[in-house]
């Protein structure tokens, strides 16, 4: 293609013309806070490590510092404070587009004589202490920098160990086996709704994230016993923090590329005031990509977002936040009234799509003296799903065969404690109230009766209530115990659950910690699945709306060495034990909502079934030192489950291993001129798909399967290599960067699964997304 010469020419050019460039400088500033109480912190030492002559500083009266005129480039920062853990970040990057603005926070020491030094570093900790394990802290420049990752936390979080993809065309993720509708998204301390565009209903993930990394600071991603405060999820966590705007200086960002056009922009209110705003918008139309040759199908598809932060002081101890986002996207296809053009019955088909989704939240903080800080939130979210498929008869005549129709929105109050015990021990409580609304729909076409039939029909309104509180103790320098409870109750049936969580770390020596962790875990049935609709004898009822909570049980226990202060290697092995899990009733039945990646199952379902996961995993991991990084994770697994049938099957999502390498390395020229390569490989078991019983298939004229087999067909070994490469320049005001992402590099037919076409009569197979190209350009001043 065109793309790839093109983009080593404009490198070359810009480098010639560079060549007699100055290095620009920039300033890295920041504000320094207690890990509990969020107070700040007055005399703490920042040090630029390595730097000649050596550049630091100490905060203010206010917790902030400033170092002014630091070359461009990439350094490794260390932050003191007397009776506190030294604090390094491995990869503090400047550019001279915008400054550097760091918000952290330092842990107390509990003795001030210590048999060995522990220095708290940027990655090997999550940044809620509460977290034991199976967590760890992403951050911005890697969801930018990762192959493939289209600034995407979901998509980055594929390189992590135990996490595998569902599906290259969205970024639905299993971890450890489970299903992707495990996992919980939380923004600023709150639960949210999936911040995805083209998300389908009951789905946890969507074609592309609605969150631009312009937002986003650095964030934990959790996979296993989650701490107390986190509730209604089985799989994972995502709990995002969002970046403060520059409160000194208007910076903007534009960036355009084959996805699409962004356009950032954030500063301060007014000189003599420290609050600040940060705003991004984005608007896409894939159809360029079509353009280029990439075989995307015949939907037109578009996506648009908008997300913001306001950040406002209000005094002393106190301030305001006005956050949000807001995501639309819509795909149309409309098939050829020319039956000689149809070669698949996908071809007969006008079909419609749209899904919209925001949030806008509000949230208070206040410090309660020197030891509590209260934070109170107030967010009002909703999302919106409909669709429709027609199919076209001999004659050209549009005839319906589904309609989709899902409005849910949620008003939630969140308020949450946090206080200094002592120098070892913190209490962090809370409650979380949500009011939900609810206006579903949804009918389908039926062979036998020939007719539309509507599965779901429901509008009205329910509450949930979540209430928990943990300790954080330590012990000794050695031992940190986390102890905790965590309440749910959804009210539309009394359905609820009281879960104790324990967490454990063990400081071995200077490089070895052991953890262990334990959790009790439920979860609320995608909301469309208690309102099913069945007729008996002539009466309407709803046979699953008094569905129980999923459960199970999570243990962990994990091993960490630091091979040297960039180096880390880490294993983890767990168990999980899930109950209570939704099947059909019978036998003979083999359907377990485990299995179900995204809609609403519309038959009557029974909290019997079971399900296992377990496996261990590995993680050796460079951070960002001399401009090199990478990270290799690797698991071992396997996931299981149980219907009233008795016996143990596996689970769509169990591929049994994963392998997968990320890395990269920045080469630099004169400083302010860089250029990157980066890669990510993935080499894992296929998913499991279920045989199709051609004969009866031909007799009904739609897929008909094995169900005695379900799940018992491994797709093929799936690889998938990405590279990205990128060119930085630092101009004295800005800075400007050209990249281009080659997903699928090896351009490999990586199964998805099987298919039964209506109009041959064959059984076919559907295949994973082929090459694609993404070329970029960024520009911030």
């Amino acid at each position: 293609m065109k793309i790839f010469a093109f983009f080593p020419a404009v490198i070359l050019v810009l480098t010639v013309g560079g060549l007699f460039a100055q290095t620009p400088t920039q300033t890295l500033r920041g504000k320094i806070s207690d890990q509990v109480t969020q107070a700040p912190m007055m005399g703490a030492s920042v040090i630029i490590l390595g730097s000649e002559p050596l550049l630091g500083t100490t905060t203010d009266l206010d917790g902030e510092f400033a170092i002014t005129k630091v070359p461009v480039g990439t350094y490794s920062l260390k932050i003191s404070f007397i009776g506190y853990r030294d604090l390094i970040l491995p990869a503090v990057i400047l550019n001279s587009g915008k400054e550097t603005v760091l918000q952290l926070s330092l842990e107390e020491n509990i003795s001030e004589i210590q048999e060995f030094v522990v220095t708290a570093s940027e990655k090997d900790r999550t940044i809620n202490d509460m977290i034991s394990v199976s967590g760890r802290t992403f951050s911005v420049e890697e969801t930018r920098k990762f192959a493939a990752a289209v600034n995407d936390p979901g998509r980055m979080a594929t390189s992590f160990a135990g996490v595998v993809g569902t599906d290259d065309g969205n970024n639905n993720i299993s971890i450890r086996g489970n299903s992707p509708n495990g996992l919980l998204w939380r923004m600023e301390g709150i639960d949210i709704p999936n911040p995805n565009h083209f998300v389908n209903p009951g789905s946890s993930g969507g074609g592309i994230s609605i969150l631009s990394s312009q937002l986003l600071t650095n964030s934990d991603f959790i996979t296993g016993a989650f701490a107390a405060e986190y509730g209604n999820a089985l799989s994972g966590v995502f709990d995002l923090s969002l970046r403060k705007g520059n409160n000194q200086k208007r910076e903007y960002t534009f960036q355009a590329g084959l996805l699409g056009t962004d356009i950032a922009m954030e500063g301060p209110f007014s000189k003599k005031y420290k609050g600040s705003y940060l705003i991004n918008y984005r608007y896409s139309t894939l159809s360029l990509l079509s353009k280029l040759g990439v075989p995307l199908g015949d939907f037109v598809t578009n996506f648009q977002d908008l997300s913001f932060n306001f950040f406002m002081p209000t005094g002393l101890k106190s301030s305001i936040s006005v956050f949000g986002f807001g995501g639309l996207s819509d795909q149309k296809s409309q098939a050829e009234a020319d039956s000689l053009a149809w070669k698949e019955d996908f071809q007969r088909y006008n079909s419609t799509f749209f899904s919209n989704t925001g949030a806008l939240g509000i949230k208070h903080s206040y410090m309660l003296g020197k030891s509590s800080f209260l934070q109170t939130t107030l967010l009002a979210s909703g999302n919106e799903i409909g669709s429709s498929l027609d199919r076209l008869d001999e004659r050209y005549q549009s005839q319906p065969r589904a309609r989709e129709g899902f409005s849910n929105s949620k008003i939630t109050l969140s308020s949450v404690l946090n206080t200094k015990l002592s120098a070892k021990a913190s209490l962090r409580s809370g409650i979380y109230l949500n009011q939900l609304y609810y206006n579903m729909r949804e009918s389908g076409y039926e062979e036998d009766s020939e007719e539309m039939r509507t599965k779901i029909d429901a509008q009205g309104n329910s509450q949930t209530v979540q209430a928990f509180a943990q300790l954080n103790l330590r012990t000794s320098d050695r031992l940190t115990l986390n102890m905790g409870l965590h309440y749910l109750q959804f009210l539309l049936n009394q359905s609820r659950s009281l879960e104790p969580r324990l967490g454990l770390n063990f400081q071995w020596d200077e490089k070895q910690r052991l953890s262990f962790g334990y959790g009790l875990h439920s979860q609320i049935q995608p909301l469309g699945t208690y309102f099913a609709r069945l007729n008996q004898n002539g009466e309407e009822n709803m046979p699953n709306k008094n569905l129980d909570l999923s459960k199970s049980h999570h243990l962990v226990l994990g091993y960490d060495r630091s091979l040297s202060p960039y180096v880390r290697l880490k294993v983890e092995t767990y168990y999980q034990h899930l109950y209570q899990i939704p099947v059909k009733p019978g036998s003979g039945e083999t359907y377990s909502i485990i299995n179900q990646q995204w809609g609403f199952m519309s038959e009557p379902l029974v909290n019997t079934g079971l399900g296992k996961n377990y496996g261990v995993e590995l993680t050796l991991e460079q951070f960002t030192y001399r401009n090199l990084y990478f990270l290799l994770s690797g698991s071992l697994y396997n996931s299981l489950y149980q219907t009233e049938e008795k016996v143990w099957r596996n689970t769509r999502f169990n591929g049994n291993a994963n392998l997968t390498f990320t890395g990269g390395k920045e080469f630099n020229w004169r400083k302010n001129r860089v250029f990157g390569v980066n890669i990510k490989a993935i080499y894992a078991g296929g998913l499991r798909d279920t045989p199709i019983d051609l004969e009866a298939s031909l007799d009904r004229g739609e897929a008909v399967y094995e169900q005695e087999e379900t799940f018992e067909i491994r797709n093929p070994a799936y690889f998938r290599a990405d590279l990205r490469f990128s060119y930085k320049v630092n101009k004295p005001r800005s800075t400007r960067i050209w990249a281009l992402d080659i997903q699928n590099a090896t351009n490999r037919k990586n199964v998805f699964g099987s298919y039964f076409e209506p109009l041959s009569g064959e059984i076919k197979t559907a295949y994973q997304a082929p090459l694609i190209p993404v070329l970029s350009y960024r520009v911030e001043f």
